[in-house]
C-alpha cells in the first residue's frame, strides 16, 4: 500500500507538472509577443523623436508603450507566482520522497540484518522441514522466494526513488534561477517603465506649451471621428428601417391571412394587436437569420480575429483627457504595415461603403451588431455584398500627422458602440 501511495503521488505530480509547463509556456509566449510589439513601438518612436515638435501622435505611442511595458510586467508576475507553486510543489515533494528514501532504507537495513543472522542454509532447511506437512513445507518455501523477491524489488525503489529525488533537486535548483532571472528582468522592465513616463509627461508638457497646436490636432481627429459616426449612424438606423418594414408587410400578411380564415370558418376576425416599439438591436434581430447571426457573433465575443494580421493598438476606446482637453475613441485605432490587409472578423453582410475626409469606411452587419472597419486606402466589398470570416476588406490608409498606415476597428450592437478589444481574441 505504500508503494501504491507513493505511486499516485508521483502520477498526480507529473500531471501538475504537465499543466504547468503547458501555463508556462502560453505565459512565455505571450511575452515574447509583447516584447516584438515593444520592439516595434521603439522604433516607430525613434522615427517621431527625429520631428522637433512634440505630437498628440507620439503621445499616443508612449501611451500603448507604457501599456505593453505594464501587460509585460504583468506577465512576468504570473510567471513569478507559478513558479513560487512549483517550488512549493518541488520543495514538498523532495521532503515526501526524502522520506519515503530514509524508510525504504530502514526497512531494507532490517530486512538485510534478519537475512544476515538467519543467513545459513542449514537453518533455512530446518525451517521448511519443521513442517507439520507437505502443503506447509511448500508454502514456507514460497515464503522464501518472496523474502527473497522483495529484497530485490526493495533495492529497485531505494535506487528509484534516489534518482526521483535527485531529479526534483535538480528540477527546483532550475526553478529557483529561472525565478532569479525574471525578478531580475523585471526590475529593468519596471525601470524601463519609469522612464517611459518620464519620457510621457515630457511630451505633455511640450504640447502644454503649445496648447493651441495640441487642440487642432485633437479638433480635426474628433471632426473627422464625428463624421464617421453619423454615416455609421445613419447606415444603421436605415438597415432598422428596411428591417421594421419588412417586419410590418410580413405581419399585415399574416393579419390578412389570419382574418380571411376567420371569415371562411364563420368566426370573428383576430384583434390586430399594435405591436411595442423595438430598440435598433431588437428590430435588426427580427427574422430567424438575423436573430441566429447575431447569436453567432456573441457567442464568438472574446475570441475574433484582429482585422490585420500584425499590429499594435495606439489608442484605446473610451474617454482619454490629454492636457484638460478631452479626446473620445468609439474603437481602437491598430497601427499596422503597408501592405497590410484589412479583413472582415466574421461572416456578414456589408451596409455600408463610405468616404470620410478621403478615406473610406467599410461597416459589416451580422443581425443585430456591425463591425466598422475606417481608414482605408482601397476598398475589396461593396454594399449589400455576403462577406466571410478573414476576407479582405481593403488596405489601410495612412495617418495624415504620422504617416503611419492605421486602422480604426470598431464594435456596435445597434446604435450603441461597444469597446472592441474585449471582443477580439488576445495576442
Amino acid at each position: 500500500m505504500k508503494f501504491l501511495k507513493a505511486f499516485v503521488i508521483l502520477f498526480l505530480l507529473l500531471g501538475s507538472v504537465k499543466a504547468f509547463a503547458q501555463t508556462s509556456d502560453e505565459l512565455k509566449r505571450q511575452r515574447e509577443q509583447l516584447d516584438q510589439q515593444l520592439e516595434k513601438l521603439r522604433h516607430d518612436l525613434e522615427e517621431t523623436a527625429n520631428n522637433k515638435k512634440s505630437t498628440l501622435h507620439e503621445l499616443n505611442l508612449i501611451k500603448a508603450k507604457i501599456q505593453l511595458r505594464e501587460e509585460e510586467i504583468k506577465n512576468m508576475n504570473s510567471q513569478i507566482r507559478l513558479l513560487d507553486n512549483q517550488i512549493s510543489d518541488n520543495t514538498n515533494t523532495v521532503h515526501s520522497l526524502q522520506n519515503q528514501l530514509n524508510q525504504l532504507k530502514k526497512e531494507y537495513a532490517a530486512m538485510v540484518l534478519f537475512a544476515f543472522r538467519n543467513k545459513s542454509a542449514y537453518n533455512k532447511l530446518m525451517f521448511v522441514f519443521v513442517a507439520k506437512d507437505f502443503n506447509q513445507a511448500y508454502k514456507r518455501l514460497k515464503y522464501m522466494q518472496q523474502i527473497g523477491a522483495y529484497r530485490e524489488r526493495q533495492a529497485r525503489y531505494i535506487t528509484g526513488t534516489q534518482k526521483d529525488l535527485n531529479n526534483k533537486i535538480v528540477e527546483l535548483d532550475k526553478n529557483k534561477k529561472e525565478k532569479n532571472t525574471l525578478l531580475a528582468d523585471q526590475e529593468k522592465q519596471k525601470a524601463t517603465l519609469g522612464k517611459e513616463k518620464n519620457d510621457q509627461d515630457q511630451v505633455l508638457k511640450d504640447l502644454s506649451h503649445n496648447q493651441r497646436q495640441l487642440k487642432q490636432q485633437i479638433a480635426e481627429k474628433q471632426r473627422k471621428a464625428r463624421a464617421l459616426d453619423r454615416m455609421i449612424i445613419i447606415a444603421i438606423r436605415k438597415d432598422k428601417e428596411e428591417a421594421e418594414r419588412k417586419a410590418a408587410a410580413q405581419a399585415a400578411a399574416d393579419a390578412k391571412a389570419a382574418a380571411a380564415k376567420a371569415k371562411a370558418e364563420n368566426r370573428p376576425a383576430p384583434v390586430v394587436v399594435t405591436p411595442k416599439r423595438k430598440t435598433t438591436s431588437e428590430a435588426l434581430e427580427a427574422t430567424p437569420e438575423a436573430a441566429k447571426a447575431s447569436s453567432d457573433f456573441l457567442g464568438n465575443k472574446g475570441r475574433l480575429p484582429w482585422p490585420v494580421a500584425a499590429g499594435v493598438i495606439t489608442q484605446n476606446f473610451g474617454v482619454v483627457y490629454t492636457d484638460g482637453i478631452k479626446d473620445e475613441n468609439n474603437g481602437i485605432n491598430i497601427k499596422t504595415s503597408k501592405d497590410a490587409t484589412v479583413r472582415a472578423v466574421f461572416d456578414g453582410e456589408v451596409s455600408l461603403v463610405g468616404d470620410v475626409a478621403g478615406t473610406y469606411t467599410v461597416a459589416i452587419r451580422h443581425g443585430g451588431y456591425y463591425t466598422v472597419y475606417s481608414n482605408l486606402r482601397t476598398t475589396s466589398v461593396s454594399k449589400g455584398q455576403k462577406v466571410s470570416y478573414k476576407q479582405a476588406v481593403g488596405s489601410p490608409a495612412t495617418d495624415p500627422v504620422s504617416g503611419d498606415y492605421e486602422v480604426i476597428f470598431e464594435v456596435l450592437k445597434g446604435e450603441s458602440y461597444q469597446n472592441p478589444t474585449s471582443w477580439l481574441a488576445p495576442k
